[in-house]
């Protein structure tokens, strides 16, 4: 029988839900560049090995007028290079389809570049980072844990080999403003409560999770690895045991963070929360213009 982990309570109502003055010009698009052909039982403990499942790789891009950010940058034109500098097994076990990267997307799209100021990484691992070579020297936000932890051994899959050759920009951030829906600190990007992003350690040394609110007030939660599907807070189980020893780096830090996401999910119910794996989340964002990606869509199912 599967573990489940026990229902915290509420969010006291002694803590407030931030405001948001948001730019009406601000929105929220997904950035599909591929998938990674798994299955639910490799997503959340419990899950069967027969629900096959298309984990989403790609990115969100958001829109700000004072720049744009793209959330993680999903798979690159070098992807099949930096596979190959993995494990064999990790290799064996990686079944991919790319469809088209960001950066190619934005060009069909014919998105202006010179809005782009910088890609903000949930965490700093190689489904995350691949696509960034393909945008020289714009500007990589990774929290300060992360951006530390980037080389040591205690940071599984980053294509070490491949990454050291390029000389990323980065840009680090702490988390002094203070709590957040009950984390103990948090980084507002532009100062007007549109972008907060709050340390969620566990699945790597400096995760994050990216709050968006957009101007009618709807509510995104990205929560980069915290849980590879949906099921991992509404059914509140973790990662199968053997993937949660190989892949996360604190599971009992990304425990709590599961709990204390399910605290917020109970308080703000209509928060629209985006596993950065789960098509579903993704598929209720808008998408690009121009855009084909070998002829499917995101799945909201």
């Amino acid at each position: 029988m599967t573990k489940q982990l026990p229902m915290p309570a509420p969010l006291p109502e002694t803590i407030p839900i931030p405001k948001a003055d948001p730019p009406a010009e601000m929105d929220l698009v997904a950035v599909p560049t591929g998938v990674n052909h798994r299955t639910a039982a490799y997503a959340y403990a419990g899950g069967s090995i027969f629900d096959k499942r298309d984990f989403y790789i790609g990115a969100a891009l958001i829109r700000h007028p004072q720049g744009d950010l793209l959330v993680d940058s999903g798979f690159g034109r070098d992807i099949a290079k930096q596979i190959a500098t993995m494990p064999r097994l990790f290799q064996k076990m990686t079944k991919y389809d790319v469809w088209k990267t960001a950066a190619d997307q934005l060009k069909a799209a014919e998105y202006d570049f010179d809005r782009l100021s910088g890609i903000l990484l949930t965490h700093a691992h190689w489904d995350h980072m691949s696509g960034i070579p393909d945008f020289p020297d714009l500007p990589v936000l990774v929290s300060r844990r992360d951006r530390a932890a980037f080389h040591s051994p205690e940071m599984f899959g980053n294509f070490r080999g491949y990454f050291q050759e390029i000389p990323f920009n980065w840009r680090e951030f702490t988390f002094a403003g203070g709590p957040y829906l009950g984390f103990p600190g948090h980084h507002d990007v532009y100062g007007d409560g549109s972008i907060v992003c709050v340390p969620a350690p566990g699945h790597t040394p400096g995760s994050v999770i990216v709050f968006v609110t957009l101007p009618n007030q709807v509510r995104y939660a990205l929560v980069g690895d915290l849980v590879w599907q949906r099921e991992g807070l509404t059914r509140r189980v973790e990662r199968p045991f053997l993937i949660r020893r190989l892949g996360d780096f604190d599971a009992e830090g990304n425990r709590q963070n599961i709990l204390r996401m399910v605290s917020i999910m109970q308080r703000i119910p209509d928060l629209i929360v985006v596993p950065a794996h789960d098509q579903r989340g993704f598929a209720e964002m808008k998408q690009l213009p121009n855009v084909t990606t070998k002829g499917l869509t995101l799945s909201a199912q």
